[in-house]
């Protein structure tokens, strides 16, 4: 049985399994960093199988004017069973309050896309607005 609850960078290790899991090898240079990252976050959600962890949510921001879902992953062997789900939908409710609520994905994505916009969820466009990165 799944459960839900928060976590923090204690389980860090678990973490970097799911990110190379899922090749999201950005994360997984520097350790130091990841864990700062974590320790900093806003709130993070995490998906237990018993005492393992096989996804979480984890979320920037100040919670009253913007939010950022900066991660949104499960292990593979856990995919399509609703646990992406649970977890964005208990974010989505927790700040359903906040005035910026974001996302970040790969625009040729259709399958994260298709989820986002199951939501609500527009593109920046469709808001006459535009985002900038280095």
């Amino acid at each position: 049985m799944i459960t839900y609850h928060t976590f923090d960078a204690a389980l860090l290790e678990q973490v970097r399994e799911i990110y190379a899991a899922e090749g999201w090898n950005a994360y997984l240079g520097d350790d130091e960093k990841l864990r700062r990252a974590f320790e900093r976050s806003l709130y993070i959600l995490g998906a237990f199988d018993g005492e393992t962890l096989v996804g979480f949510v984890r979320c920037v921001g100040d919670g009253e004017h913007i939010l950022l879902v900066q991660d949104l992953i499960v292990s593979p062997v856990y995919q399509r069973q609703g646990i992406g789900t649970r977890l964005f939908r208990s974010v989505w409710e927790k700040y359903a309050d906040v005035r910026m609520f974001q996302v970040v994905t790969d625009i040729h994505d259709p399958v994260d896309n298709h989820f986002y916009q199951s939501f609500g969820m527009k593109k920046l466009a469709e808001g006459d607005m535009v985002a900038y990165f280095r």
